[in-house]
């Protein structure tokens, strides 16, 4: 059985990142386990704000985290009701160190981590990429399911394929985890600056191993920029994609990911992602 880790802020609780994440644990027959990053020193409120202006700081205070510990109780509550529901076997960590290093610790022991797109875990909203998601792709143990602020379910396949290891390994990782999500129809997308045929990179190779794990399949290739060219095609589509890619570690460089298609995506399109990097 497959181990899935759902992330989850109890202070914003993320009802796609639990939809998600049920629909996907439930399709590869995973065991789903929610961390909450109760980080200690994270609170729904300004401290610093409080302690300057309230009459009475402690009492306050006080008062205050009572309420901070009910809501994250409450997202725990959400989170173990709506895995019965679904029938699917869960269990919940309820982490109180730093967030950022003790969710990168999970992922050691964790098959993907699906959490959302605008999670920061402080008090600031960011827009995606925040800086919480770019330090944990750029260090994850396992591959990351990003997904948007709302939920629909996954029908579509998009292989992103750019003849380079990276997004081969992606689509290899996304095929051993989720064989019965296969059944969606899947394709392959590539991008070439200059298109002299419908070939993609190491053609005939490439054809022989997509066929034995994607039997659906069809192939597509765009010409120009890959930063510009696939947010443009996946932007009109009607069906609800799961986009495959490929990500840097912060000691590699690659052509398509110089800032990251992933980041690109993420500030483009609400899509979820499936990012891994070997």
């Amino acid at each position: 059985m497959k181990k899935f880790i759902a992330v989850f802020d109890g202070y914003r609780f993320s009802k796609s990142t639990l939809q998600y994440s049920i629909q996907v644990s439930q399709l590869a027959g995973a065991h789903l386990v929610g961390v909450f990053l109760d980080e200690f020193v994270y609170r729904s409120y300004d401290l610093q704000k409080v302690i300057m202006s309230a009459t009475d700081a402690t009492t306050e205070l006080k008062r205050l985290d009572e309420a901070d510990k009910g809501k994250r109780d409450e997202a725990v509550k959400q989170f173990r009701e709506a895995c019965e529901k679904a029938g699917i076997t869960f269990s919940v960590h309820r982490d109180k160190s730093v967030a950022l290093q003790e969710l990168k610790h999970e992922s050691m022991f964790a098959d993907l981590v699906i959490m959302d797109a605008t999670e920061s875990f402080n008090t600031k909203k960011e827009k995606p990429p925040t800086a919480f998601m770019r330090d944990l792709l750029g260090d994850v143990q396992c591959p990351v399911m990003v997904v948007p602020k709302v939920f629909k379910p996954i029908d579509k396949i998009v292989l992103l394929y750019d003849g380079r290891p990276s997004s081969l390994y992606a689509i290899k990782m996304f095929s051993y985890l989720f064989s019965n999500l296969l059944k969606a129809p899947v394709e392959v997308l590539s991008v070439k600056e200059e298109v002299t045929g419908n070939h993609v990179p190491d053609n005939k190779l490439m054809k022989e191993f997509i066929k034995r794990h994607f039997p659906n399949v069809q192939y597509v290739v765009l010409k120009g920029q890959a930063e510009g060219s696939i947010p443009a095609y996946l932007r009109h589509h009607k069906q609800n994609e799961l986009v495959v890619l490929g990500a840097y570690r912060r000691s590699e460089i690659s052509r398509w990911f110089k800032t990251s298609m992933a980041d690109v995506l993420m500030k483009e399109l609400d899509t979820p992602l499936f990012i891994a990097h070997n």
